[in-house]
């Protein structure tokens, strides 16, 4: 029995004596250091700030936003009294905060960090550590501003979605959800840096049709749903009520075939294997729909497409047909103002032809009016060119003075005047005698 007792332990077989395996925690006390590799000073226990200096430059990623939704941490369990400086100081060495706010009566708070990475660092580090005789709880913020975008199109990358988000309000973050191979899964999610902005894009996306690109198919737009995939439910937070020991009387095992606990077991499975095929065959239907209405669409598009084609081509030719009109009624225009123009010429022509009518008329009717005389005043012209007295032409100023019943008051003024007779007769009138005609009613006399 003592040999028994006294043998190798399984795990020791073939391996020599037992070997204690070097604790991290033991070097540290042998070298004097803390868990951040930095000695301790007389010995005194760590505080809860103290470690190494982190260089807030490299945890942040090039492009990353600062102060985000995604950087929040809720802070539980907090002694009573506590004020936002304290808070302050225990989150001091990652970084400075941008948010922090304190429920006294209930002892909660949430605080926001610079970065994603720092908030994971002071996470990891503080949850469940004492502060002021209570531990504390730390864990990331619900992100009450975040939606999930479902059906999105093949070729939208997560610029093109925060671009389409925008509209709505400032936008913290777009992502399209890949699988292991980096294909689109046709889902994404979308933060934004406030609640309301979430909330106008999901009513605009709720009430009307929000398309991405030239596909015409929608997005749908849901509340994201909050999960915590990281720490799950630990032993410590598991409410062990009565129901729970019931449940957990049992170890975790195989049902025995042919027990009670075996046949309900199975029917359950058949429950289960019979949603999943119901499920299976709804997502089937509904693929078979999408590719049904994708083909109809397509033809719809491709007649959507003829038609506008002919529309533009009608419109086009009533445009074409306008235009010959008002190019038609313009030459009309330009003709009908050429022979306005030519009526008009030829009516002047036609009343200046009319006008040197009758005034060759008027002088027809006046050389036969003067008889053999010819024109009276080219015959008054001649007389005043007649020589005078003494040979001087023109000196004449009566060339009626010649006339038979003149001649005594010619010898009175020649007797006055000392000057020689007058010639009397036909040396006065070379052409003749003046002649009724001469002295018409309707000629005017001018000597």
């Amino acid at each position: 029995m003592q040999g028994n007792r006294q043998g190798p332990r399984p795990d020791q077989q073939n391996h020599g004596p037992p070997q204690r395996r070097p604790n991290h925690m033991d070097q540290q006390r042998r070298s004097g250091g803390d868990s951040n590799g930095q000695h301790l000073e007389n010995c005194e226990p760590p505080s809860a700030n103290a470690g190494i200096t982190i260089d807030l430059q490299n945890f942040r990623k090039p492009g990353e936003k600062t102060f985000t939704q995604r950087s929040r941490l809720f802070v539980g369990n907090l002694p009573t009294g506590v004020t936002e400086p304290e808070v302050e100081k225990l989150f001091s060495k990652y970084g400075k905060a941008s948010e922090i706010f304190i429920n006294k009566d209930r002892g909660f708070g949430f605080i926001r960090l610079e970065t994603k990475t720092m908030a994971d660092i002071a996470k990891a580090e503080l949850d469940d550590t004492v502060f002021r005789g209570r531990q504390i709880r730390v864990r990331f913020a619900t992100h009450g501003a975040a939606l999930t975008v479902k059906n999105l199109p093949q070729f939208v990358s997560n610029e093109l979605l925060e671009e389409a988000f925008s509209m709505f309000g400032q936008i913290e973050r777009a992502i399209v959800i890949v699988d292991d191979r980096g294909r689109p899964t046709g889902k994404g999610i979308v933060e934004f840096t406030s609640k309301p902005a979430a909330r106008k894009a999901l009513d605009r996306c709720s009430d009307g049709a929000f398309l991405l690109t030239s596909f015409p198919r929608p997005i749908t737009v849901e509340p994201m749903e909050q999960l915590d995939d990281d720490e799950g439910l630990p032993e410590k937070l598991v409410n062990k009520n009565q129901q729970c020991h019931k449940e957990r009387d049992q170890p975790p095992r195989f049902a025995q075939p042919g027990s009670f606990e075996y046949e309900y077991a199975m029917r359950w499975k058949a429950l289960l294997e019979m949603e999943k095929q119901q499920f299976e065959q709804v997502d089937r239907n509904i693929k078979e729909a999408q590719e049904k209405l994708e083909a109809e669409m397509e033809a719809a598009q491709h007649e959507h497409q003829v038609m506008m084609m002919r529309q533009d081509l009608m419109r086009r030719q009533e445009e074409l047909r306008r235009m010959e009109e008002i190019h038609n009624q313009e030459v009309q225009k330009r003709k009908q103002q050429e022979l306005r123009i030519e009526e008009e010429q030829r009516r002047r022509e036609e009343d200046m032809r009319r006008h040197n009518e009758e005034i060759m008329r008027r002088q027809q009717e006046a050389g036969f009016k003067g008889g053999n005389f010819g024109n009276p005043e080219n015959r008054e012209q001649d007389m005043r060119m007649m020589p005078g007295p003494g040979g001087m032409p023109g000196m004449n100023r009566n060339p009626l003075a010649g006339n038979a019943g003149n001649v005594p008051n010619a010898g009175n003024n020649e007797g006055a005047a000392g000057n020689p007779p007058m010639p009397v007769g036909g040396a006065l009138f070379p052409r003749g005698p003046p002649g009724p005609a001469d002295f018409a009613h309707n000629k005017r006399r001018r000597f």
